[in-house]
């Protein structure tokens, strides 16, 4: 067969899945693939998973491969470290995102410094996925966006998809990568849907790389993770007010992928950086900075935050106003163009 045959055939196959769904593929492809890969983390063996990503892995792997851990993330990283240094390949799941907090010190201490450390001898391969992000009613500690944290740890990758077949792409590349990777799983996405071929699954930009969603030439939303269907909901809106805008998502916070940003804003001359995470010493400052230091004189306004508020994540009934909506992008892209016409 053809490889245009082969690529109709398995679009033609594609069927409705969900992020979920695509990632607990991901997870078994590389325990068939890898003797080395292991799952770990609590709840991940019997009950597969609070949101069911490693549903049926223990009873097709064995509870060697796929390992109900304590309540206890330091020691579930801390165990992973050690299982790294020894050659495995462990991919431990923190639950939640402010779940993996009592794990930090494993993280910055370890995990992100033995490549370093050693000179590069000894690499952890180690990929920690962390649900993120709010939007979907749950209470403190169990909606934060900690991303800002793990970005300004050298040596760490950190990644976030939005996509089904990003999901499945980039955690089977975080978990062939040599490098410690912190997997951010957006939890309020894990149920979106596209038509996906877990058999013939589509090949996606690799770890780095940026991808712009849509185009456009008023200005540039740039983006990740859960915020991404925000700002594609953002532009479509955009429209009604004579702005066609270009969505980027980022995909890979660290590496950040320079010259694709860049690029996009260079050709609007305008940006709005949007995410969930608090905007005080959040992702975005370190996003503008590199924007301003590349496109200044390109650019035609100064580059805007929308962000979560600078507070502890609020209760459930209040979370709809402290994540970046549709209105407060636009709000945002507003005074954009009062600053172009000014």
């Amino acid at each position: 067969m053809s490889t245009v045959a082969a690529e109709r055939a398995a679009k033609k196959a594609a069927k409705p899945a969900t992020m979920a769904q695509a990632l607990g593929r991901a997870l078994r492809d590389s325990l068939a693939e890898d003797p080395a890969v292991h799952v770990l983390g609590e709840d991940v063996g019997a009950l597969g998973g609070v949101f069911r990503v490693t549903d049926g892995l223990t009873k097709e792997f064995g509870e060697d491969r796929c390992t109900d851990t304590p309540l206890a993330e330091a020691g579930i990283l801390g165990t992973a470290v050690g299982m790294a240094m020894y050659g495995l390949r462990p991919v431990v799941e923190m639950q939640f995102d402010a779940f993996a907090y009592p794990a930090f010190e494993q993280l910055i201490s370890h995990v992100a410094r033995m490549r370093n450390r050693t000179r590069g001898a000894m690499p952890l391969p180690i990929t920690v996925r962390v649900p993120y992000g709010g939007g979907i009613g749950g209470v403190e500690h169990h909606s934060d966006s900690s991303e800002a944290y793990y970005m300004a740890t050298p040596g760490l990758h950190v990644v976030t998809p939005a996509t089904v077949a990003d999901a499945y792409g980039l955690l089977r590349a975080s978990i062939a990568s040599d490098d410690p990777v912190v997997f951010l799983e957006p939890k309020r996405l894990y149920w979106s849907k596209a038509d996906w071929n877990p058999d013939a699954p589509q090949s996606v930009e690799p770890i780095g790389k940026a991808v712009v969603r849509r185009t456009g030439r008023s200005a540039t939303l740039l983006t990740y993770g859960p915020s991404v269907p925000v700002c594609m909901e953002a532009a479509e809106a955009a429209v009604a007010e004579g702005w066609d805008l270009e969505v980027v998502d980022l995909r890979s916070l660290v590496p950040f992928d320079d010259e694709t940003v860049a690029a996009s804003v260079r050709r609007t001359g305008r940006a709005v950086v949007v995410h969930e995470s608090g905007g005080f010493g959040g992702p975005g400052g370190e996003i503008a900075a590199r924007v301003t230091e590349r496109c200044f004189h390109h650019l035609e306004a100064p580059v805007l935050r929308v962000a979560g508020f600078d507070i502890p994540y609020p209760p459930p009934m209040l979370e709809r106003h402290h994540l970046p909506g549709v209105d407060r992008i636009l709000d945002a892209v507003a005074r954009l163009q009062w600053e172009a016409d000014s």
